[in-house]
């Protein structure tokens, strides 16, 4: 089913309005390059109970309508939190990079991983930049996320996009061949590890930063927590 999302194209070239189409959504998961750095992520989300993966990477395709560019998103209950993540959107005039969050129920999380993916929105930033801007130096860009608690706003998630495997890796490994996503897709490519655990918020900021072209693309939102009544 196709999710329709307005974007603003931010190029060398000047920006534009993007329009898409959106009908197929991956998230990547254990996207690691560091073979340690992946255990340790698959050792947090262990100590809440989720199941190794089959494979790493792991791709899960979630429904094309949870892709938000909204400021907020309602949740069920106080157990979600989310994580950093570059996002390629591979349209009919090309790849575009955005960041997102992987937002997550980490209680549903321990009962099945692909359940979990459905069960939240995943927010991306409005603002797209083309991948063949940022593919020379992808591996100097970088991710950065903050969190905001009833202790105050913290960063929760901070690192280079070379610690992730790049965009064409993935997605050659998802169609099985060397080829970029059919247009109307869209992929999640994997998030960072987490400092003192995952933990929930109230709000959750995310950004991608150039820092060869100085510019970053950022995005935030407030969770909205729903009351569980059984």
């Amino acid at each position: 089913m196709s999710h329709s999302l307005a974007f603003t194209a931010i190029t060398g070239h000047g920006d534009r309005p993007l329009s898409a189409a959106i009908d197929r959504l991956i998230i990547a998961g254990w996207t690691g390059r560091d073979a340690a750095a992946v255990e340790a992520h698959i050792e947090e989300l262990a100590r809440l109970g989720v199941a190794r993966p089959k494979t790493t990477p792991i791709f899960y395709q979630v429904a094309a309508h949870l892709l938000t560019t909204g400021g907020a998103i309602e949740v069920a209950g106080p157990d979600t939190s989310g994580e950093v993540e570059p996002v390629v959107v591979s349209l009919a005039d090309g790849l575009w990079v955005g960041v997102g969050s992987d937002h997550t129920d980490r209680v549903m999380e321990a009962q099945g991983v692909t359940l979990s993916k459905q069960l939240c929105a995943k927010p991306v930033s409005s603002e797209l930049w083309p991948y063949e801007e940022v593919a020379a130096h992808w591996d100097r860009l970088v991710l950065r996320s903050f969190m905001t608690n009833a202790n105050g706003r913290r960063v929760y998630q901070e690192g280079p996009a070379a610690s992730l495997r790049a965009p064409p890796e993935l997605m050659a490994k998802y169609l099985n061949k060397q080829e970029y996503l059919p247009p109307g897709s869209v992929m999640f490519g994997g998030t960072l590890a987490v400092p003192g655990g995952l933990a929930p918020g109230r709000r959750f900021e995310i950004e991608l930063e150039d820092p060869i072209l100085g510019r970053t693309l950022r995005h935030a939102y407030d969770i909205l927590i729903l009351p569980v009544e059984g």
